[in-house]
């Protein structure tokens, strides 16, 4: 049976008994926790949890997963043998408080025995320790007794959420492959693989380790269809299966090498890598430095590392990502649908990591002679990662068949010195204030709603890198208050101007409120003496504060009118929001075409002028979820949350200050777009007055 023929004969079994068929989700997960999706139940965890509804009682699906990064992460192992994959599918059976136990464990048997023929002697079965419903069902159903086990019976997909004890389906590939029966200490040997896992989701776990019973018993399985295949098909190892054979032809005609048992490791990664890095960014993945971007790059780099050793430089994958979309499209159809974008987007990685590659190997190659025993100094290793852009791992990979180590801790070493040079450098004074712990915070919702008549006292003044008890006329300082209406920095948005004054007299024209952890900073130059302990009238530039906030909702509403007109994958970057001034980066492939900067303009400008509501609400970080709100990824959010919303076109979480109505922004021009990066964009967008 191929791929095509397990996933038909999966999927059309659970139809017959009653599964309503899904379609994969994508890879990026709706889960601020999770680089990607690394398992089938990701799509469906808030189902477990209670918190959204079910599609139907009974689902089936065959699911795209990846693990490459995070606490699930397969990458190093990808090439060294033949189970380890970056990309998988995982097929998957669902019941959402309908079946439990029994109902699972009997279909599960009935479509391996019965209906796809496999010699019930070959199949172990294995249940928890706990579980003694499980294996009196295995008796029944089966006449198996089944292995019990502690840990490896077990399933979460992190250390908190959904849980529950689990009953797996292993296979006897047979006398002459090594290995043991399972929770022997010869499991490992690959004689007995499992095929199918029956998790039954019946607890929530909270941080603690503490159980609570679930709304509803649920059923979650997995079966790795890679795994299915070599089973079926008579391989041992599942790059042998149809599906990796096709693509490693592939592999040969691209690089004009043939594959043998010196190189079946390069052919492995390549095949494997090609899956994860094409299926990623069809999915709206760009490689990049940070996140799950940075995976991607990882794995695209590996990859044309092993062409190379094949001795094929230059373009590689976006070469066989035609073979990808032949061999995979039917099944996953955005494989082509986005296929001259996803071809750019690796061309443009491979052609700027090509010269890197080639003078990175220069680099090592010259290193090498040079060292005392079989370990790579951590220094150089660091400099192949700052300079070249060689990930840890990836000189790891190079180095292992040379049987030479590396200073890890010597690399971790350099790391962490970069790190601090560059925040002395970004800290400004910040590291000044950092030192003073007897400042409270003052970054509250007091800046939403500026009170001209707030009374504060002054409690630190620095000048100069120096903490000053008063200050003179012409003095460039920055001045903690107790409390303060300003808004300070942050999240892209720049701080409020305004002034401090002593009744009807100003004593500082502040310039921008800054920030250093939660104490607001108002910096700018004296203009009559101040002094520790005065009180002062923090008086926030109104105007200023005005423009600045339909400069924010309005790169709430570019962002939308991205998503709409590119693609909805396009994710935030980063931002500057200044008085009248948007500048937006955003994940994309390719520039932008004259039509689509004008749909999209035009788009921001309709819904300004449909003078839509703008609703500033704070809510549970649950709720704002279950209502859509984008959140930026790697950004970390309190329990409770602000969200703002404009009519019905953009709900996202933000800190910033926002007008009432779309409305206020009057208008909207896009004057630039470019790209800052590989997969990276800006755009800077002129509002109001200024547009």
């Amino acid at each position: 049976m191929t791929y095509d023929d397990i996933r038909k004969v999966f999927l059309n079994y659970f139809e017959s008994h009653g599964h309503k068929i899904m379609p994969s989700a994508s890879l990026i997960p709706n889960d601020p926790s999770l680089l990607f999706t690394v398992a089938g139940m990701v799509p469906w965890k808030n189902i477990f949890l209670g918190k959204e509804n079910a599609p139907a009682p009974r689902i089936a699906d065959v699911q795209k997963c990846i693990r490459a990064g995070g606490k699930h992460n397969d990458l190093e192992d990808v090439g060294f043998d033949g189970r380890h994959h970056t990309f998988f599918e995982m097929l998957g059976n669902w019941s959402f408080g309908d079946y439990f136990k029994s109902g699972a464990i009997e279909m599960s048997w009935d479509l391996l025995t019965n209906v796809i023929g496999i010699d019930p002697a070959r199949l172990v079965v294995t249940a928890h320790i706990s579980d003694d419903e499980s294996a009196e069902i295995w008796k029944k159903v089966a006449g198996k007794e089944a292995i019990r086990l502690d840990k490896d019976n077990w399933w979460s997909a992190g250390d908190t959420g959904p849980c529950g004890p689990c009953s797996e389906i292993f296979y006897d590939f047979g006398e002459d492959v090594p290995g043991g029966l399972p929770g022997t200490p010869e499991e490992d040997g690959g004689r007995f693989v499992e095929i199918w896992n029956d998790v039954f989701m019946q607890y929530d776990r909270d941080a603690n380790g503490n159980l609570t019973p679930l709304p509803n018993k649920n059923v979650d399985t997995g079966a790795g269809l890679e795994r299915w295949a070599a089973m079926l098909q008579g391989k041992i190892d599942n790059y042998d299966t149809d599906l990796f054979v096709k693509l490693k032809r592939a592999v040969s005609d691209v690089t004009g090498v043939s594959e043998t048992n010196e190189n079946k490791t390069s052919f492995k990664v390549i095949t494997d890598h090609l899956r994860s890095v094409g299926f990623a960014i069809a999915d709206g993945v760009i490689p990049s430095n940070t996140d799950r971007g940075y995976v991607i790059r990882r794995i695209l780099r590996r990859a044309m590392r092993h062409g190379q050793m094949l001795g094929h430089n230059g373009a590689l994958l976006s070469k066989l990502y035609p073979a990808l979309v032949e061999q995979m499209g039917n099944a996953y159809p955005e494989l082509g649908k986005n296929a001259s974008h996803v071809i750019e987007i690796i061309t443009n990685e491979e052609n700027a990591f090509a010269d890197m590659l080639n003078n990175g190997m220069k680099l090592l190659d010259s290193e090498l002679p040079n060292l005392h025993g079989n370990v790579l100094p951590g220094a150089v290793a660091f400099k192949l990662f700052d300079t070249y852009g060689f990930p840890l791992d990836l000189t790891q990979m190079i180095l292992r068949d040379k049987n030479i180590d590396v200073d890890v801790a010597g690399f971790e070493s350099e790391m962490a010195a970069q790190k601090e040079r560059s925040r002395a450098n970004t800290r400004g004074t910040k590291i000044f204030w950092e030192s003073r712990n007897d400042l409270p915070s003052t970054d509250d919702t007091a800046k939403y709603a500026p009170d001209k008549n707030m009374e504060s006292r002054v409690l630190a003044i620095l000048r100069g890198g120096e903490f000053v008890d008063s200050v003179d006329t012409g003095d460039e300082v920055e001045i903690a208050l107790d409390k303060t209406n300003f808004y300070g920095t942050q999240g892209g948005q720049v701080g409020d101007m305004g002034e401090l004054k002593i009744g009807d007299i100003t004593v500082l024209d502040v310039s921008e409120a800054a920030r250093a952890d939660g104490v607001v900073l108002h910096r700018g130059i004296v203009r009559n003496k101040i002094s520790v302990g005065d009180t002062v009238r923090p008086v926030v530039n109104s105007q200023n504060r005005a423009a600045t906030a339909r400069a924010h909702t309005a790169t709430h509403l570019l962002q939308a009118a991205l998503r709409r007109v590119l693609n909805t994958d396009v994710e935030q970057r980063g931002s500057k929001v200044s008085p009248d001034s948007v500048r937006f980066d955003f994940s994309f492939g390719r520039a932008m075409t004259d039509a689509e900067k004008i749909a999209v303009e035009n788009l921001v400008n309709e819904w300004i002028n449909s003078d839509m509501n703008v609703a500033h609400e704070e809510m549970k970080i649950a709720d704002a979820k279950k209502r859509g709100a984008m959140a930026l990824f790697g950004e970390k959010y309190g329990d409770i949350v602000r969200v703002i919303t404009a009519g019905d076109v953009s709900c996202e979480l933000c800190g910033g200050t926002h007008v009432n109505h779309t409305g206020e922004i009057i208008r909207a021009k896009i004057n630039k777009e470019k790209s800052i990066s590989s997969g990276i964009r800006r755009i800077t967008m002129s509002v109001g007055a200024l547009a």
